[in-house]
C-alpha cells in the first residue's frame, strides 16, 4: 500500500515532539509514512533527545502487548507497516559549540521520566546501537520497531531524497534546522528533491518563547534556519548569512539551482493557540491508566510534568494549557488536502536575524506599505534574472538589502488557519491512546 505522505521527522524531543513523533506513527498506512526520524540536540543535549526517541518505541512494544493481551485493536498500523530508519544528528549549532538547550521539559526532556518509570525505559545496551562495532540489534534486548542508523543523520537524509523519486518525500523539521542545513549545504541539488519542508519555528507577528522576538528552534540555530530558508529565494545568496570568515563552516550555494525549495513555515503565531488543556488530558488519559496502558502511565508523566512548568511560570490563577507546537506540522500532513488549512494569500519574504545582539532567530518581515516596482515585469517575464528590463527596474535606490525586490529575497508559505484550534487536541488524543 502506497502513503499518500512520506515524511522524514527531524525532531529533538521534547514533550510535544514525542506526542508528534506518536501522532505520526498512529497514522494509517495509507495516509503517513515515517520514512526515517533524524535526532537532533535541542531541548536538551544529543544523548537525551536519543535516548527519549528509543524509549518511545520501548514504550510501544509494551503497549501493542498489553493492547492484544487485553483484547483491543492494537492500532500504530504506519510503524508496525514499515520500519523508520532512526538517524543520530549534529550535537551542537552550525557556529557555536555551545549547546542553546532551555531544559523547559527537565533535564532529560520528559520531566524524569526514566528515572520515576524505569521498568518504561530500555535497557543501556541501547547506545551500542549507535557505535561503532558490529553489533547485532536482537543481542541488546532494545525494540525492533526501528531500524538503527550509524550514517549521520544528514547523509541518511540526502540518500533518502537521491533513492527516491523527486517531490516524494517531505521533512518535517521539529527542532533547530542544523540538521537540514548540513544536508543543503553537502548536496543541495539533491536536498531540493524534497517535495516540501515543513517548519515548525518562528515567532512572525506574535512574541517570541526563548526572547521577546525569537522561537527556540530558529534561536537555537539561525544560522541553519536562514540556510534553509534562504533557497526558498529565486537568489539564495541574496538572504544567506553574512558569517565571518573564521566561524563559517559550510559553502555557500552554487549561483544557480535547478528549482526553489517549497517551505511552509508553522510559526508561534498558529502554534500557540492549539492547546492540551490540563483538565481535558486529565479527562481522557484516567480510563487509559486505570485499565493499564503502559503509554498512558508514561505520557501522563511528562505531560502533567509540563503542566507544572507552566504553572511556575504563568501562576495558578488559569488552567495551564500546552500548545501543540510539533504535534501541529504532523497533523498538517495528516490532512494536507483539507482546503480549511489557509497559508498567507502568497509566499512572504520572511528573513531571519542571524547576528543582532537581542534580536538573534527573529524573524523580520517588511511591514511597510510600499511597492515593488518590478512586480508587474514579473509577471510577464519567463527568466527574471536574464531579463535586463525587469532587473533594472528591480534595482531600487537605497534598498541595498533587497526588500523592494521582487527576484531576491524569501519565499515562505506561512500556515495562518486550521481545520480548528478546538478540534485537534481530540483528535490527538483519540489517535494516539484509541
Amino acid at each position: 500500500m502506497t502513503s499518500k505522505h512520506r515524511v522524514i521527522i527531524d525532531t529533538d524531543p521534547g514533550v510535544d515532539d514525542v506526542l508528534a513523533l506518536l501522532l505520526a506513527l498512529s497514522a494509517k498506512p495509507e495516509e503517513l509514512e515515517v520514512v526515517m526520524i533524524s535526532v537532533t540536540y535541542g531541548n536538551v543535549p544529543l544523548e537525551s533527545t536519543l535516548h527519549n526517541v528509543v524509549s518511545l518505541f520501548h514504550v510501544l512494544d509494551k503497549e501493542l502487548e498489553w493492547r492484544k493481551a487485553t483484547g483491543r485493536a492494537e492500532g500504530y498500523e504506519t510503524m508496525k507497516t514499515s520500519k523508520p530508519i532512526v538517524a543520530v544528528g549534529p550535537k551542537h549549532p552550525l557556529c557555536d559549540e555551545e549547546l542553546m538547550a532551555d531544559y523547559f521539559h527537565g533535564i532529560d526532556g520528559l520531566h524524569n521520566v526514566h528515572g520515576v518509570h524505569q521498568d518504561l525505559s530500555p535497557a543501556e545496551t541501547w547506545k551500542s546501537l549507535f557505535e561503532d562495532g558490529d553489533i547485532n540489534p536482537d543481542s541488546t534486548g532494545v525494540s525492533s520497531s526501528f531500524i538503527p542508523s550509524k550514517v549521520p543523520a544528514h547523509k541518511e537524509m540526502l540518500r533518502i531524497l537521491k533513492e527516491n523519486p523527486a517531490d516524494t518525500i517531505t521533512i518535517l523539521t521539529l527542532g533547530p534546522l542544523t540538521t537540514a542545513a548540513l544536508a543543503a549545504a553537502e548536496d543541495p541539488e539533491t536536498f531540493l528533491r524534497v517535495k516540501e519542508v515543513v517548519v515548525m519555528g518562528g515567532a512572525v507577528h506574535v512574541e517570541g518563547n526563548v526572547t521577546p522576538v525569537a522561537e527556540f528552534n530558529c534561536y537555537a540555530d539561525a544560522v541553519a534556519a536562514a540556510r534553509v530558508y534562504a533557497l526558498t529565494s529565486p537568489i539564495p545568496q541574496s538572504t544567506m548569512p553574512a558569517i565571518p570568515a573564521e566561524l563559517s563552516t559550510l559553502a555557500p550555494y552554487p549561483s544557480k539551482l535547478s528549482r526553489q525549495l517549497k517551505l511552509t513555515l508553522a510559526p508561534l503565531d498558529i502554534t500557540t493557540p492549539h492547546l492540551l488543556m490540563e483538565s481535558y488530558f486529565g479527562e481522557q488519559i484516567k480510563p487509559h491508566l486505570d485499565a493499564g496502558s503502559p503509554l498512558a502511565r508514561w505520557t501522563a508523566h511528562f505531560v502533567n510534568g509540563a503542566f507544572k512548568k507552566i504553572v511556575s511560570i504563568i501562576g495558578d490563577e488559569e488552567e495551564p494549557g500546552l500548545s501543540l507546537h510539533d504535534p501541529l506540522t504532523v497533523w498538517y500532513m495528516l490532512t494536507h488536502d483539507d482546503p480549511k488549512w489557509k497559508t498567507s494569500p502568497k509566499p512572504e519574504d520572511i528573513r531571519i536575524e542571524t547576528s543582532g545582539r537581542w534580536t538573534v532567530g527573529m524573524h523580520v518581515i517588511d511591514r511597510r506599505p510600499k511597492k515593488k516596482p518590478a512586480e508587474m515585469a514579473m509577471s510577464l517575464t519567463e527568466n527574471p534574472n536574464d531579463d535586463p528590463e525587469l532587473i533594472a527596474l528591480d534595482e531600487v535606490p537605497g534598498d541595498t538589502e533587497g526588500w523592494l525586490s521582487v527576484r531576491k529575497g524569501n519565499r515562505i508559505n506561512r500556515l495562518i488557519e486550521s481545520p480548528g484550534q478546538d478540534i485537534f487536541s481530540v483528535v490527538l488524543m483519540k489517535r494516539i491512546f484509541g
